[in-house]
């Protein structure tokens, strides 16, 4: 149960042979054999595997429920295991396999939790298939309202709550789980770094302090279908040319405002060579150092589409400063960084739960990419780094 072995199992797990990415979606196969494969791990551990109302799957040592009715909840760590569209090797499964770790890690030194210590695997995180983000603890924490999510529909025109049933789920039972947020007493997510700001400080990890707002916007772009070969300029309604003026727009506009702004995912309508397209439909993803610069961009884009529909929206984040400054301190000094990226981490802390994050230097800086990448020598310092943050935490007399 090495790391290296548990990184093997799930290397092709989803994985595409053109692109070298990975496909990993909420409620698909792929979904089934991951979360298989999670249920595997905590059964060769002797860990107890329960899931939320939303499915999201906890792994624990100790008994939870005992701990947090004497006022002393367990330490979670973990993260998800799902993908964007061929997305790369680490974003979300070094976190859970790093969990693992660090637990076999303390088992081999005769560690003894004083408090429960769990492995979590959130559902859904990166949105891919139905378009809102941390899906899994949004719905856990209340963040996202289930008749919302259930009527939410993924590209093939599947509604999440047909989907759910089709993977054997019972949709009436998704909801906010209060309970199992009571169990957690912190949580720490450790995840590959998605940018370069490890790169020169010669550490290997970082701590996080905070994740800017960030959210995602739908615009629809009315034209006209008609014939690409026969239809005068003049004539033409075209709404690829507003689509040109979205994209630049968000590119001016975010340098302008000192944020980040991308169109990343576009589809048209009717999508054939010869046809001037009827509609054009396509999604804004926007962040900033604070709300004011993102929804200036939002605002500037909108103008330029004709509208702008919010699908999903974050708020500045900041990660628990007494906990942050304690996962610093026991891991001797490490940089502490901010990041533009969404995490689990940051739903829970919006939602109350103390928590922290750590990262994983990353050399290129790439990451929702086949070419997403880190060291392993750095990989299995961030084991250990999560090994002694758990030590920390779950050991005795800690309060």
């Amino acid at each position: 149960m090495s790391f290296d072995s548990m990184w093997a199992a799930l290397e092709q797990v989803g994985r595409n042979a053109e692109s070298g990415g990975y496909r990993r979606y909420a409620w698909t196969k792929e979904d089934a054999t991951l979360r298989e494969w999670f249920a595997g791990e905590a059964a060769a551990r002797g860990l107890h595997l329960v899931e939320d109302r939303v499915g999201n799957q906890w792994a624990w040592w100790g008994d939870p429920d005992a701990a947090a009715a004497s006022g002393r909840p367990g330490v979670v760590v973990g993260s998800h295991l799902d993908s964007v569209p061929d997305g790369g090797a680490f974003d979300g499964p070094l976190g859970v396999i790093s969990a693992f770790a660090a637990l076999d890690a303390l088992r081999a030194q005769g560690f003894v939790p004083d408090r429960p210590v769990a492995v979590v695997n959130f559902g859904d995180e990166e949105g891919a298939r139905f378009g809102v983000a941390c899906g899994g603890s949004r719905l856990l924490t209340g963040a996202l309202d289930a008749n919302r999510a259930l009527s939410l529909i993924d590209g093939d025109g599947v509604s999440m709550a047909d989907a759910l049933v089709v993977a054997g789920r019972h949709k009436d039972q998704i909801g906010p789980d209060p309970e199992a947020l009571r169990r957690i007493g912190a949580f720490v997510e450790l995840h590959i770094e998605q940018g370069r700001g490890l790169v020169h400080t010669g550490h290997a990890v970082a701590v996080a302090s905070s994740i800017w707002p960030h959210g995602r916007w739908r615009l629809d772009l009315e034209g006209e279908a008609n014939h690409a070969g026969t239809t005068r300029l003049d004539d033409r309604r075209d709404p690829m040319l507003a689509l040109a003026d979205v994209v630049t727009t968000a590119r001016h506009s975010a340098h302008h405002h000192g944020c980040v702004a991308t169109i990343g995912k576009v589809t048209l309508t009717p999508n054939a060579v010869n046809a001037i397209p009827s509609r054009v439909t396509a999604w804004l993803d926007a962040r900033g150092p604070d709300e004011d610069s993102v929804r200036a961009v939002v605002s500037d884009v909108s103008a330029a589409g004709g509208g702008a529909l919010e699908e999903s929206w974050t708020t500045d984040t900041a990660f628990d400063a007494n906990l942050r400054d304690r996962v610093q301190r026991v891991l001797g000094g490490v940089p502490i960084l901010t990041t533009g990226a969404g995490h689990d981490a940051g739903i829970l802390a919006a939602a109350g739960v103390p928590t922290a994050m750590l990262f994983v230097r990353n050399p290129t800086g790439v990451s929702h990419s086949p070419a997403e990448y880190a060291e392993r020598a750095d990989c299995l310092a961030g084991v250990d780094a999560l090994r002694e943050v758990i030590a920390d935490l779950a050991g005795p007399d800690r309060p």
